[in-house]
């Protein structure tokens, strides 16, 4: 997203671990975390719940520090009155608050150890480790009856990175059980190599395996069923390189064998493109599908990347999968249908959400538009909803969203960002996916706009903007980046 001005989030000391009307005890774990339903559920009481990354929260004096705040779901969504702030200093999270860490900047969640609650992943990709600058980590904090508590960090596998500065280890993760364990299996991207686990994970942060694949580097990961047997694939996504500055989509194939470094490589699918994905059924036929987002207009050297504006690209699951041969459907703000125009840096497919909204059995695609012009004000950004249906994504009854939109609160304004980060979770449990927009640069702390699912569509009746003011976080100065990261796809940075 377009950051014509560097803002740098200044909030004031957040208490290690703030609860304000915390979330009520689960009796027992709710069917197991890692089922798709319940795979955000904190505190095992059924409700999917929100963590939202602020990675320019300061923690006392500390700029720049980073915090994640977690909302718990209920029957009326999630809310400023059940949350937990959490930073580096809270109790039992390793670490400690550096300047310009930025903790938070990327979420994610699984139940590592196997026990029927979730567990947060938080990246912290710019943060220094053994002396090297933005070498990045990753913590995992603990899932429980109560909620959040405690925490370990995973570290990179060995010789990660070696010789290598700015890796930022951390800056995309996913997990899904891939040999049908019930423990979930863990990747994360950086701007280095791949770093892979498989669970279950011990408190202490330990994986029952690692390996580092040394053969690709991957700035993303997406990992999802596509071929209908139960057990998730992964494919890397390395990001724009040298000679594909659309990004290659590169499918896993296992890990590395050390007597063939050739043997299990990552097949390149030559059709495909991406910086960043999500994997979801949108045409109901019991596979998913790969959703992939190329924001980067223009020609970059020499090279051409999206279409003007940016694009998305869908790939269809079957019984074999996603094939190398298989052609992508293509949409961008020129496609008959999806609203408004494309426009040199709209940035259209810089994050993506997916999620059922209407509840008629196929999922949906949020797509993130940050760099979108109201008016005459520039990188006020915007979120559009691609519908599902039986024969696939669609652009029929596609609806764009802005601060301008009716219902939606605030007003568009230069350089929001609305759409910088997107979401798609049914947080009340209602059968219909809320819709989550990241307005990371709004005001000074920034924003989330929450709008109900229904059957027909997110509806701005009643939605509201959730702002870091309103989760306890105070402003000493600058910007506060809440809503810069949420669970779903976005570029990384």
């Amino acid at each position: 997203m377009h950051r014509a001005v560097a803002l740098t989030a200044v909030l004031t000391t957040v208490a290690a671990v703030t609860f304000t009307s915390g979330p009520t005890a689960a009796a027992a774990p709710y069917k197991g975390a890692n089922t798709a339903g319940v795979q955000e559920d904190f505190n095992g009481d059924g409700y999917r719940d929100l963590a939202v990354g602020a990675p320019g929260a300061a923690n006392g004096g500390v700029e720049e520090a980073g915090a994640v705040v977690v909302l718990y779901g209920s029957a009326s969504s999630v809310s400023s009155t059940r949350r937990a702030v959490i930073t580096q200093a809270s109790p039992g999270v390793p670490g400690e608050p550096e300047a310009a860490d930025g903790f938070g900047t990327t979420v994610a969640s699984a139940d590592l150890d196997r026990d029927g609650y979730a567990d947060l992943l938080v990246g912290t990709p710019r943060e220094a480790v053994n002396g090297k600058d933005a070498r990045g980590s990753v913590t995992v904090l603990w899932g429980g009856p109560n909620g959040l508590t405690g925490g370990a960090t995973i570290d990179p596998p060995a010789r990660f990175g070696e010789s290598q500065p700015y890796c930022r280890f951390g800056m995309a993760m996913a997990a899904g059980d891939m040999n049908g364990d019930g423990a979930p299996e863990l990747a994360v991207g950086s701007g280095c190599e791949i770093s892979s686990y498989t669970g279950p994970f011990t408190r202490d942060g330990k994986a029952a395996s690692q390996y580092r694949e040394w053969r690709v580097g991957a700035r993303d990961v997406v990992m999802g069923d596509v071929n209908g047997d139960g057990r998730p694939e992964r494919f890397w996504l390395p990001g724009p390189t040298g000679g594909d500055v659309r990004g290659p989509v590169l499918l896993d194939r296992g890990p590395v064998d050390s007597s063939d470094p050739f043997k299990n490589a990552p097949v390149k699918l030559p059709h495909a493109d991406g910086y960043t994905g999500r994997i979801a059924d949108v045409n109901g036929d019991g596979y998913g599908d790969l959703i992939t987002g190329i924001p980067e207009d223009g020609v970059i050297e020499g090279e051409t990347g999206a279409h003007k504006g940016g694009e998305i690209q869908v790939l269809y699951g079957s019984a074999q999968g996603i094939t190398a041969d298989q052609q992508p459907r293509v949409f961008h703000q020129d496609t008959p249908g999806v609203p408004g125009a494309a426009e040199v840096a709209d940035r259209f497919g810089w994050s993506l959400g997916t999620g059922d909204i209407n509840a008629d059995g196929y999922a949906d695609v949020l797509v993130g538009v940050p760099g979108e012009a109201i008016g005459t004000r520039a990188y006020a950004g915007g979120a559009v909803v691609l519908y599902g249906s039986a024969a696939g994504l669609t652009t029929h009854k596609a609806v764009a969203y802005s601060q301008d939109s009716a219902g939606v609160p605030g007003s568009a304004e230069t350089d929001d960002g609305f759409g910088g980060a997107v979401h798609l979770a049914d947080l009340n449990r209602d059968g219909k996916a809320e819709a989550l927009v990241g307005i990371p640069y709004e005001n000074t702390d920034g924003c989330v706009w929450i709008a109900r699912g229904t059957a027909t569509g997110p509806t701005t009746t009643g939605s509201a903007n959730l702002c870091g003011k309103d989760t306890g976080l105070t402003l000493r100065g600058f910007h506060g980046l809440f809503g810069d990261a949420l669970p779903s796809a976005r570029v990384g940075y």
